[in-house]
């Protein structure tokens, strides 16, 4: 269980300093952080340890992470930002 200072301070984590990320990942903390599963927000806060590299690929959809919690969660996170 993550506590609202817990979910500050990843909402500051989420600001990478790269633009294509910030925009991704400040607006799920804030909005869409609290109603996931215990699991998918470890596998968010395991993402957030990854490189700004690695993560703009994957959400570029030039790549998919080997790791299928990775894999998961930058799927739910693009599921949220695409168009049905």
């Amino acid at each position: 269980m993550y506590t609202e200072e817990d979910i500050r301070r990843l909402a500051w984590q989420s600001r990478r300093g790269m633009l294509e990320l910030d925009v991704l990942f400040v607006p799920f903390v804030e909005e869409a952080f609290r109603s996931l599963d215990a699991d998918d927000q470890d596998r968010f806060v395991k993402l957030l340890a990854c490189e700004d590299q690695d993560l703009f690929v994957w959400f570029m959809q030039r790549e998919t992470p080997e790791d299928p919690d990775l894999a998961r969660i930058v799927k739910i996170i693009l599921q949220r930002v695409q168009p049905a």
